[in-house]
């Protein structure tokens, strides 16, 4: 990058993340492209740690997103090797060699398997990864880990993100207090298809893998699968999840006892998914567009994200400029069913547009306040069916291109 990035104006605090049994971090300066900062993450998980995870759609995946869909199939996890800067994607043989290196040696130092050990990358596209760099810091990393570093933690992963995300709650599960505590970096490249973003969520909880993955692959789809930055999806999207066992619960794959870790799960995705949105590249407004009434609920989030990546809407967001036009057009390109005489639109609560036409005696003055806020709330309603969805968006400033323009610089 040219320079510091600003901090984001919608950025959130960390909030207080306590020890999680089961679960040491380290984290380290291996100077893959950052210089004076920690961009290496080491985890280690108690023995007969579960996981789960869901991946980037993109078809040209980065080799560590191609190797932890191949060891996810054990469902047991022992550590996690996080770097940022470089994505070691599109290197072809020495992107698998770099991730063969990196899980050989994190599995030496652990002392476990080498398919008990999940990649993540996050950076640069096309440039090969120096892995030599990342196994030189392992032995100090575990020199290291400790209960206490979730906060460092969710810094070492960030790249062009402004402030370090992370979300923590609690859970009742078989009569047993569990924690869920998760930290997550993206700000750019963000259209999940579950973006450069990575999630990993951690619990003490004991839960079967299978039982894991259906409820992260159901939780992701409402929280992460429903936020856009700029409509493009990376190569290097994870989210994954480490079930440690540790809590004492006794360990249960009925979905009727799973209830309340369902609710605590999907909070601290939703959390994270927003602080993603949150720190949007050159974001100054968070953005909450509902559809309903659509014809289905596919269908409503099919139009609520053709809204939220129109660049005509989010730069009129930018603006404040509250053109309700640009929203009807967004809809009508969706390629979704839609009636323009049945079509309505509200923004901050206001209805500017009903039956396809101005509201009688519409007044601009409140919708115009709204715009002005830093949070905004766009209703569209179809009229057509009962489908209905809710999606998260930024808007689109200048310095989305200053950031990306001098990405690589």
């Amino acid at each position: 990058m040219a320079g510091p990035i600003p901090l984001s104006p919608l950025a959130l605090p960390l909030p207080t993340l306590p020890p999680l049994a089961g679960v040491r971090l380290a984290t380290g300066e291996a100077g893959i492209r950052y210089k004076g900062r920690t961009d290496v993450l080491l985890a280690e998980f108690a023995e007969g740690t579960t996981v789960a995870g869901v991946f980037t759609k993109n078809l040209c995946p980065g080799a560590p997103v191609t190797y932890c869909r191949e060891v996810l199939q054990g469902g047991i996890a022992r550590g996690l090797v996080v770097n940022a800067g470089n994505a070691n994607v599109f290197n072809g043989i020495a992107g698998t060699r770099a991730v063969e290196t990196t899980a050989a040696a994190a599995a030496a130092t652990l002392g476990t398997l080498p398919e008990q050990i999940f990649l993540a990358s996050t950076g640069v596209i096309g440039e090969p990864l120096p892995a030599h760099k990342i196994v030189a810091v392992l032995d100090t990393l575990k020199a290291n880990l400790a209960e206490d570093r979730f906060a460092e933690a969710a810094k070492a992963i960030m790249t062009t993100d402004t402030f370090p995300k992370a979300s923590t709650r609690t859970a009742r599960l078989s009569g047993v207090d569990v924690r869920i505590t998760g930290i997550a970096k993206g700000s750019g490249m963000i259209a999940p298809d579950m973006a450069t973003m990575l999630a990993f969520i951690f619990t003490d909880a004991a839960i079967p893998a299978p039982a894991l993955q259906a409820m992260l692959n159901k939780g992701v789809d409402h929280t992460f699968n429903c936020i856009t930055i700029d409509s493009d999806t990376s190569t290097s999207d994870t989210v994954l999840l480490f079930a440690t066992g540790q809590a004492g619960n006794e360990p249960t794959d009925d979905p009727g006892h799973l209830g309340d870790f369902r609710r605590a799960l999907g909070e601290v995705l939703h959390e994270l998914a927003l602080m993603v949105v949150r720190d949007g590249e050159g974001a100054q407004k968070l953005v909450q567009i509902t559809v309903d009434g659509a014809v289905s609920h596919a269908s409503a989030r099919r139009v609520a994200m053709s809204i939220a990546n129109s660049p005509l809407v989010k730069t009129a967001i930018a603006g404040e400029d509250a053109n309700w036009g640009r929203i009807v057009m967004a809809v009508g390109k969706a390629g979704e069913p839609a009636d323009r005489d049945k079509l309505g639109v509200a923004v901050g609560g206001t209805w500017m547009a009903q039956a396809g036409g101005i509201v009688p005696g519409y007044d601009e003055t409140p919708v115009i306040a709204h715009m002005r806020g830093q949070e905004i709330n766009i209703e569209v309603d179809i009229g057509l069916g009962q489908g209905r969805a809710t999606v998260w968006t930024c808007d689109l400033t200048h310095g989305y291109i200053n950031i990306n323009g001098s990405y690589r610089s």
